[in-house]
């Protein structure tokens, strides 16, 4: 039973990893109703980004918050170069401008930052802490505090506040929303702005795990199943899908691994996304689109 409740443990710190992932595609899934394909490509430009100033001497301290300035900028670039230009548009336009903007940044990263791989170290060591009979990885429950606080003054912003309900409102009904006086192009800096923000913590984390490359970019499959399994337009669900991928996915490969001769981690989630989107397509917290015939 300890060595169950070990591996369980582990899965669900992994899985608050992707659920940072994952949060950024809701963000502008929340405030478009499009699912941003460039999330994964932030997240590395972030990383890199920060991790070429940290190489050049900039202190921590000084290297966030510069970094968090770029991403700012980017957000600015891409609500007026890419954006603002499609406007009432079909998804679909939306959605493939999105995948071309990946391609756009990744390439912008090798073209600034070089294609070199970098050791990133946040000060936290990745060594086993004992918490109740348990032993946890430190970095993981550093990480795991990182997300739940982000993911609480996240989900007030939404909830509580008017921008919030802006955004509600643009996702639902674009035509509508700028009817009544919301302006379209603040709403979707602010919310690319958040969410480089919180690109910018995910890269990081994920950086001081697995190094900063360009490999990190494909991140973003880990967070396809969290947002099926969660919903694509709920930042909670992000992370009860977020949690339940990580904790089945480490059980299949410990339990279930040695009867298929092989480990199952690397597509196990994928299958458990299949059966929710056979159950309940919407996710667990998705809201369920309606349309009138």
């Amino acid at each position: 039973m300890l060595f169950f409740l070990n591996v369980l443990t582990s899965g669900l710190l992994a899985g608050l990893m992707y659920a940072m992932v994952a949060i950024g595609f809701v963000l502008i899934y929340k405030a478009s109703g499009v699912f941003n394909f460039a999330q994964g490509s932030m997240v590395l430009f972030a990383a890199l980004t920060f991790v070429t100033l940290n190489e050049h001497g900039l202190p921590f301290w000084a290297a966030f918050p510069l970094t968090i300035v770029v991403m700012i900028a980017g957000a600015v670039l891409i609500e007026r170069l890419v954006l603002r230009p499609l406007v009432n548009r079909n998804p679909n336009t939306l959605f493939m401008a999105t995948l071309g903007l990946s391609f756009v940044i990744e390439g912008l990263a090798q073209l600034l930052l070089g294609t070199d791989v970098h050791q990133l170290d946040l000060g936290i060591d990745d060594i086993p802490v004992s918490v109740l009979g348990l032993q946890i990885s430190a970095f993981d429950l550093f990480a795991s505090a990182i997300a739940v606080a982000l993911v609480a003054v996240l989900a007030v912003l939404f909830s509580k506040t008017r921008m919030g309900i802006s955004l509600r409102a643009v996702a639902d009904d674009t035509l509508a929303a700028q009817s009544i006086g919301i302006r379209l192009p603040r709403i979707w800096r602010i919310v690319w702005s958040v969410s480089g923000f919180v690109a910018l913590v995910a890269g990081l984390l994920w950086g001081a795990r697995q190094g900063v490359q360009f490999s990190l970019s494909l991140v973003v499959l880990k967070a396809m199943p969290v947002l099926i399994i969660g919903g694509f337009s709920s930042i909670p669900g992000a992370i009860v899908g977020g949690l339940l991928v990580g904790a089945t996915e480490n059980l299949a490969d410990i339990y279930i691994g040695p009867l298929v001769q092989g480990s199952v981690s690397t597509w196990f989630a994928y299958i458990l996304a299949v059966g929710f989107l056979l159950i309940r397509p919407a996710g667990l917290f998705g809201e369920s689109a309606i349309e009138r015939v």
